[in-house]
């Protein structure tokens, strides 16, 4: 008996698993705290150079003797609006003659929105501003390196293993990012928790989801999302009642720690241990859910087709006509700018103008807004359509905010922040479609290589997301705020326009073999393919089991 219809037999999504797939869905909660804290912690707050030699500088004034000192230490210079203020990067070199300058090596910062960050206490700004970026980056680069290794070591120690070794870095990095005594050590410690971050996810989203019967693969597959939702819900509640980064790193590091108890609750992958040849654990496992379900399983459980070895071939394959080769790279280029779009509006709210937590929320609300428009509409409207509008209504929603910062004022930044939260919706609802479009468009032999080929394509955007989002700190002036919007837009918009060019896969026989691809659009025919038809379902069994860790 196959390992699908084991599961027809068991429910394919019955109380165990649903059990299962919640306790495996925990973790995108804390993972969601430590890729989007960064919004928080590496925030600019208004800054200015310190007074040398003046040991209680503060930002604030402390009357007319620290006023005056300051401005005879400080140049006035002009902000990007034209209004006065004092140096952020030079003082005076000669107090007593001449107006030169030289660059400052210590500054003050405002207090009134953090009380710290850690931006301010490693002093990330004037020449070394760049290195925000590049911590971003950096972090991502970790998820990329997790994803490969962690990856491979699933498959030889198990996924349950891998799940709390995960854990375990996870929460000793999460936390020691908070002590971390320079900024070398801050940006290694996060490129550690991006290791972890991306084998915990996908070995918890793999455990969760094996168990998952073909049909409900889909939908298990986004409600996840809902998930990661909270956590960012969670993060912005905490992150307004506490101002001081390293607190805040805490209070959100150390509870996860909770996560090591469930060793007791959350069982080994059966298909795991089957391909292992440890037949006894495995159906333990499964006549346990069947307990659980109140089913009756056949004695006989396993056979030589339990574990059917897929046909395979190799990636590039999908790279021999044309029409292969023009598909697979608009698919590729998809995952590219569907990733650095999404992680840069997400750490680009700090940048925009208004309430940073206010901005933060309504993020977030249109993210899982975007979730759920996607499970109500994915199976009605097709995955091109529902995809393409999602980029495009992303993407000119980015490159609208050109004109309220060229033709408006002050009063109409308002605008500049909503467009960017349509973006967010465009692009968090075209991450989500990405994963099923995507997974059904390469055929059966090279889905898991496809997907993964796919995922690395996703995470070299996640790496180049934070420097577009801080282009503004470059370039300055009226373009300060838009630039980064308009880079987003303009790709969305690209990378939309030319998924049309994919074939909908909604309804029809998914491709199997490198021909059936080649043919798999070429007619208007609709092939009705029913994924609770179990030997259908058996053919899209592997469709999910690549996502794994591509968003985290």
């Amino acid at each position: 008996m196959k390992f699908d219809d084991i599961l027809y037999h068991l429910g394919e999504f019955g109380a165990y698993q649903k059990r299962i797939y919640v306790l495996t869905c925990i973790p995108a909660i804390s993972v969601a705290f430590q890729t989007l804290l960064p919004v928080f912690y590496l925030a600019i707050p208004d800054n200015r150079c310190a007074v040398p030699g003046l040991a209680n500088d503060t930002y604030n004034s402390q009357g007319r003797s620290h006023d005056v000192i300051v401005n005879r230490t400080i140049p006035w210079e002009r902000d990007d609006d034209g209004a006065s203020i004092l140096s952020a990067c030079n003082v005076y070199s000669n107090l007593t003659a001449g107006n030169d300058t030289r660059e400052c090596t210590s500054w003050v910062y405002d207090k009134t929105t953090f009380t710290s960050t850690a931006l301010a206490q490693y002093n990330i700004v004037c020449a070394n501003k760049g290195w925000r970026a590049t911590s971003n980056s950096i972090n991502f680069a970790g998820s990329l390196v997790g994803a490969l290794f962690l990856g491979l070591l699933s498959d030889v120690i198990g996924r349950k293993k891998t799940f709390f070794l995960s854990i375990f870095f996870h929460c000793a990095s999460s936390i020691s990012i908070a002590f971390a005594p320079n900024m070398v050590g801050f940006i290694a410690l996060r490129f550690i928790n991006g290791v972890a971050n991306a084998g915990l996810f996908m070995s918890a989203f793999v455990i969760g989801m094996e168990l998952v019967g073909p049909s409900k693969r889909v939908i298990a597959g986004i409600v996840i999302e809902l998930f990661w939702c909270l956590g960012l819900f969670i993060l912005g509640a905490v992150a307004y009642g506490i101002r001081n980064w390293q607190h805040l790193q805490l209070v959100l590091s150390v509870p996860p720690v909770l996560m090591l108890f469930m060793w007791w609750f959350i069982p080994e992958s059966p298909r795991w241990l089957l391909s292992r040849g440890r037949d006894a654990e495995a159906e333990q496992i499964i006549r346990k859910a069947a307990e659980v379900n109140g089913v009756d399983l056949p004695p006989k459980l396993f056979d030589k087709s339990t574990v059917q070895n897929q046909p395979s071939a190799r990636v590039w394959e999908m790279f021999t006509t044309p029409v292969l080769l023009i598909r697979t790279l608009v698919i590729f280029f998809n995952w590219f700018v569907v990733s650095m779009v999404y992680y840069g509006l997400g750490l680009n709210v700090q940048n925009l103008s208004g309430d940073i937590y206010l901005n933060f929320t309504i993020a977030n609300i249109m993210e899982t807004v975007a979730y759920v428009l996607c499970i109500l509409l994915l199976d009605r409207t097709g995955r091109k359509n529902l995809h393409c509008g999602s980029m495009l209504l992303g993407g000119i929603a980015c490159l609208l905010t050109m004109f309220p910062v060229m033709y408006g004022n002050k009063s109409h930044t308002w605008i500049t922040t909503a467009l960017s939260m349509i973006g967010k919706l465009g692009a968090s609802g075209a991450f989500a479609i990405i994963y099923v479009f995507s997974a059904e468009l390469f055929p059966t032999v090279v889905r898991n290589s496809g997907m993964g080929a796919s995922s690395v394509f996703a995470r070299v955007g996640g790496i180049i997301s934070p420097y577009v989002a801080d282009l503004g700190l470059f370039v300055g002036g009226d373009l300060k705020v838009a630039l980064p919007l308009i880079v987003f837009g303009a790709v969305s918009v690209g990378a939309g326009l030319i998924s049309l060019l994919l074939p909908e896969t909604l309804n029809r026989k998914l491709p199997e073999s490198i021909d059936d691809a080649k043919a798999f659009g070429k007619t208007n025919s609709r092939t009705e393919y029913h994924l609770d038809t179990l030997e259908d379902a058996d053919n899209y069994k592997e469709t999910f089991k690549s996502k794994e860790s591509d968003k985290y």
